[in-house]
């Protein structure tokens, strides 16, 4: 808000009341030039006066206690088994794995699963473990040079038609026109089966992990009435071509999308009508975590932060809603009441709409009347650049690659290469080199559980199927319907903070039984006569006929499964299952599948050696990595 001084002489030449006598116009411009006029307020004042005025705060309370709820990590380590217990229940038994060959480990990590294909790769790369992994991550980092045009292909035979679409191809195609509602949210649809064909037949695997990364952090849902015809855009145009590039880039990016816009609500977000859902869910969510929030306190008597003074420690509600005002104005062109000619989807900022007036957020006097977009833009950049958000990332990068439970050493060294690039166009790629190549990530093994989706796909690339989950398919809409019950479907979290990665939360009895009943599916279902994936066929070209015990062909599949062979109890359980009353180490099984009922080890031995496939994917080995 600006303040001004009205010169009396205009006042009255204004007035209906003029007054045509000149000796009374010159005693009253005397007597106004003798009163002393009072100075505009400072700044500062300016912008107290607006806290006051819109939040209610009058300035000089202390300072309200910050959070001191313990942090999952510091709960899970304070239970006994090193897992965290809810009421009622008992603590979490820990359970020891043999560790797997070191490619199995890094690869089951770095990507959808390891497989013996991808396994002879990652082996080829060096003469040591550290150099092939090193090797691993460059190459894998360098996804541009990697050829993918099988993937491409396979989506494109499998009828996948919105995934090129520009925005406004979108936009025209799939809002315009207000078609039905299945044509109107297909480019959603698409991306959400398109992520389980490109997990599972990608080379570029370490870019589709972190794809999915960024989908979480930067969460949409996919199916929303007005972001799904866009979605193919966010997926493409946002989250890809920012996955390994610049944070503050990708930060205004999302920002300006016309997925998020409409998502978080700030595609009407205007002086006359403020709304703060994107302001609290940036702060809260993507860049600050709800570890550093505040509350509603003083926002000139936070604390500076320890890692560096000329930045607050944290952010308070007041940040929230000054930041909000910063987004005024943006939105998108969607044939708006006062601009109903303006209507192809894209980002726009609207003048009109901003509230231009000074703003105090994050410690920073953002200056009245400032630029087109420049309010924004100067948040993103506080944010992109303070060290408490440096660390909240980074401790989700390592979260999502390494443990549950990130060591503060890694954390703060890969916040420090995180905030000293905060301008470089390859920051994102700089903090990955470190966190993948670092003692923690080479002795990750064991420290993460698989989610639905991830052992979903994991299952499909060792089982070496050839099968694309497409729109418009009955045995894909099958496989759709079956696996929603995970909970775990594509870009489908209704709330902003998207799916949760710790094993806590898919640590649920639904969790694992609709998991289990999912590979179980996997590994008896056919499209048509042709088996999604050819156990019997697969078994035959790899084990001799005249070879298949029982302890043989379980050997042989937990290699090929697991990359390594279980805990002995597990394995002996599954033998034993599989030979029932044959020898498991001398009878040979049969190449057959008929009823048998009075012998049991020559009773549907093709559905006996499914099932054993299935129940080896079940195992704790397979189930984490």
């Amino acid at each position: 808000m600006a303040y001004y001084t009205v010169p009396w002489r205009r006042l009255f030449a204004r007035g209906p009341w003029r007054r045509k006598t000149v000796g009374t116009r010159a005693r009253l411009d005397a007597r106004v030039q003798a009163k002393p006029q009072p100075a505009p307020p400072s700044l500062d004042t300016q912008v107290r006066q607006r806290l006051n005025r819109l939040y209610g705060w009058k300035g000089g309370e202390r300072a309200s206690p910050k959070d001191t709820t313990p942090a999952p990590e510091a709960v899970a380590a304070s239970a006994p088994s090193g897992g965290r217990v809810m009421m009622g229940q008992s603590n979490p038994s820990l359970l020891t794995m043999a560790r797997p060959p070191f490619a199995v480990q890094a690869l089951n990590n770095l990507s959808y699963g390891a497989t013996a294909a991808t396994v002879a790769e990652f082996n080829a790369l060096g003469s040591s473990d550290r150099q092939r992994l090193a090797n691993y991550v460059d190459w894998q980092l360098n996804w541009d040079a990697i050829d993918d045009s099988a993937v491409t292909n396979r989506l494109t035979a499998g009828g996948y038609t919105t995934l090129n679409k520009s925005l406004t191809q979108l936009w025209a195609d799939h809002v315009v026109t207000n078609p039905e509602y299945s044509i109107r949210i297909r480019p959603a649809n698409e991306i959400q089966r398109a992520a389980f064909v490109r997990a599972v037949y990608s080379r570029r695997q370490l870019r589709e992990v972190l794809v999915n990364f960024w989908h979480d952090h930067f969460n949409v849902l996919g199916n929303d009435f007005n972001a799904g015809p866009v979605f193919g855009h966010y997926d493409r145009d946002v989250i890809r071509a920012n996955a390994k590039g610049n944070f503050r880039v990708m930060l205004e990016a999302v920002a300006q999308s016309t997925a998020m816009l409409y998502y978080l609500d700030n595609l009407n977000n205007s002086r006359s009508g403020p709304n703060e859902n994107f302001a609290r869910e940036l702060l809260e969510l993507h860049t600050f975590g709800a570890e550093n929030y505040l509350g509603f306190m003083d926002p000139f008597q936070v604390p500076p932060c320890p890692e560096d003074p000329a930045y607050p420690i944290g952010y308070t509600d007041i940040d929230v809603y000054e930041t909000s005002a910063a987004f005024t104005g943006w939105s998108a062109k969607n044939g708006h009441w006062q601009f109903p000619t303006e209507n192809d989807g894209t980002f726009v900022y609207r003048q009109s709409w901003h509230d231009a007036g000074p703003k105090f957020l994050l410690g920073m006097l953002i200056y009245p009347e400032q630029p087109a977009l420049k309010d924004g833009r100067d948040v993103l950049d506080r944010l992109a650049s303070h060290p408490r958000v440096a660390k909240f990332i980074c401790k989700k990068l390592i979260r999502r690659f390494i443990s549950d439970t990130p060591k503060q050493a890694l954390i703060d060294s890969a916040a420090a290469i995180f905030r000293a690039n905060w301008r470089a166009p390859n920051q994102i790629e700089l903090v990955l080199r470190h966190i993948l190549n670092s003692d923690d990530f080479v002795n990750s093994f064991g420290q993460k559980n698989r989610r639905p989706f991830d052992t979903a796909v994991a299952a499909m690339r060792t089982l070496g199927g050839d099968w694309t989950i497409r729109l418009d398919h009955g045995r894909s809409g099958d496989f759709m319907w079956l696996y929603g019950f995970t909970g775990h479907t594509p870009y489908n979290w209704p709330a902003p903070n998207g799916y949760p990665d710790s094993g806590l939360a898919w640590s649920g009895s639904n969790s694992f039984a609709m998991s289990w009943r999912l590979l179980g599916w996997l590994t008896e279902s056919k499209d048509g006569d042709v088996p999604l994936h050819p156990i019997v066929d697969t078994t035959r070209a790899n084990v001799p006929v005249a070879t298949w015990t029982a302890n043989t062909l379980v050997t042989w599949w937990c290699t090929r499964l697991l990359g390594y062979q279980p805990e002995a109890a597990r394995k002996q359980a599954l033998v034993a299952f599989l030979a029932q009353n044959g020898d498991p180490n001398t009878y040979v099984i049969t190449d057959t599948n008929t009823w048998q009922g009075s012998d049991l080890k020559r009773h549907y031995n093709h559905e006996r050696l499914r099932s054993v496939v299935a129940l080896i994917l079940m195992t704790p080995e397979f189930m984490s990595r």
